[in-house]
């Protein structure tokens, strides 16, 4: 018998019940591993359950739960809108509410659904296992507009599931657009990192866009929007349909790293055409000097979003040399070491840029721009120990150029 059941015994032995809830049951319908659990308990007040777990641990300020055996247990609650934002609500727990009326306060269907822990059985009043068959993101009812932050959670689950965001939803998530100013940045850079991490990241954004909300925080990205490029390049239509494009890609390529250089990579596509949202429209459809203005709008975005600083320095890396290296087989033997050297020092590297550049070409044809591998045999032909060794010399500006020398030697060598 396990410690789930246990405790869902001695809750029900002292009049009350205990569900598993929300995300867990609803992964597990889509047959999803779900390692997070999440329990309600109805029947037992706050103190009664206190008093039956004493080893339980208590977490939170706003909405407290127990913690026991690294799962969380809440007791069952009700919550009223009292003013803007996400935290305003006032909460009231009672042993007299039901799962259903726990269940009513939650955002969407699909994540309203509960499981009899002792008998298996589904409680799913809002219809949530139905909207799971029919790929349907659907608000649970009209209290979805209490708190903005679902409208970014909605676009998430909708990046990560693939699912379409039914029309009142929607209709609803429009309404919420002056709140979204209410959020702090951290809960918005949560979803957007959740939403970065799933297979098809650019439905978290289209989502935002249909709710005409994509402006309050991806401003930059929103400027996309319309920014026309040359037809020839482009048959894919404006800068933003390109990076929507480009990101899937990247994300497609990126799905066997780590979360950390997955968020990198994936961040760098997002942003390395966004100076294109600034080119004067008297301008179009070319973007002069995109790359530079776009470095400057990846630190106000990151800056705005308190986004982790490699991100950041891996999404002006991408702005500043994505351009060049779709053009590295142009490129004199001087200027592709050049490029070398200063792309392998930063921390989005040769290998991510790489990434970000095959993406970036619409074509199909990326071989003649194939840097990185080159970049590392050039990289490794020599090294500073070598060269102060061989030629006697110490001081690091006369080794950077003798190393630099050196290397161009060998690509002109090589042929």
């Amino acid at each position: 018998m396990g410690v789930i059941y246990e405790i869902a015994s001695k809750i029900n032995s002292n009049g009350g019940n205990l569900y598993l809830v929300g995300g867990a049951i609803r992964d597990k319908l889509l047959g999803i591993v779900n390692h997070d659990e999440d329990y309600c308990v109805t029947g037992i007040s706050f103190d009664e359950f206190k008093e039956l777990f004493p080893e339980a641990i208590i977490k939170g300020k706003d909405f407290p739960v127990f913690s026991i055996a690294n799962k969380e247990f809440a007791i069952a609650r009700k919550e009223r809108k009292i003013g803007i934002g996400h935290n305003s609500f006032d909460v009231k727990t009672d042993k007299k509410i039901t799962i259903e009326e726990d269940l009513e306060r939650r955002d969407i269907t699909i994540n309203a659904i509960a499981k009899e822990v002792l008998t298996d059985k589904i409680v799913d009043p809002f219809n949530g296992m139905e909207d799971l068959k029919k790929n349907i993101i659907r608000a649970v009812s009209n209290h979805f507009v209490e708190d903005p932050l679902r409208v970014y959670r909605v676009a998430r689950f909708a990046s990560q599931f693939n699912f379409n965001v039914e029309d009142n939803t929607m209709n609803m998530m429009k309404l919420l657009k002056n709140e979204l100013y209410s959020l702090a940045v951290e809960r918005v850079y949560n979803e957007l990192r959740k939403a970065l991490l799933t297979d098809k990241p650019s439905i978290f954004f289209d989502i935002l866009k249909d709710a005409n909300v994509l402006d309050i925080h991806f401003k930059e990205i929103y400027d996309l929007i319309g920014a026309e490029q040359p037809i020839e390049y482009h048959p894919e239509g404006d800068s933003y349909n390109h990076t929507m494009i480009v990101l899937d890609k990247v994300a497609d390529k990126t799905k066997s790293l780590s979360d950390e250089r997955k968020l990198e990579l994936r961040f760098s596509a997002l942003v390395h055409d966004l100076g294109k949202g600034t080119t004067p429209k008297e301008e179009y459809p070319h973007h002069i000097k995109h790359e530079e203005r776009g470095a400057e709008l990846v630190k106000h975005i990151g800056n705005r979003l308190k986004l982790p600083t490699r991100m950041i320095k891996c999404g002006i890396t991408s702005c500043l040399e994505h351009m060049r290296g779709g053009i590295f087989d142009k490129m004199t033997f001087a200027k592709k070491v050049n490029f070398i050297e200063r792309v392998n020092s930063t921390i989005l590297g040769l290998d991510g840029l790489q990434i970000i550049v095959d993406a970036d070409n619409m074509s199909g044809d990326s071989d003649k721009n194939q840097f990185a591998d080159l970049g590392h045999e050039i990289i490794n032909c020599t090294n500073g120990d070598e060269i102060m060794r061989q030629y006697d010399i110490t001081e690091g500006k006369e080794v950077a150029n003798k190393m630099h020398e050196i290397r161009v030697r060998y690509l002109k060598n090589r042929g």
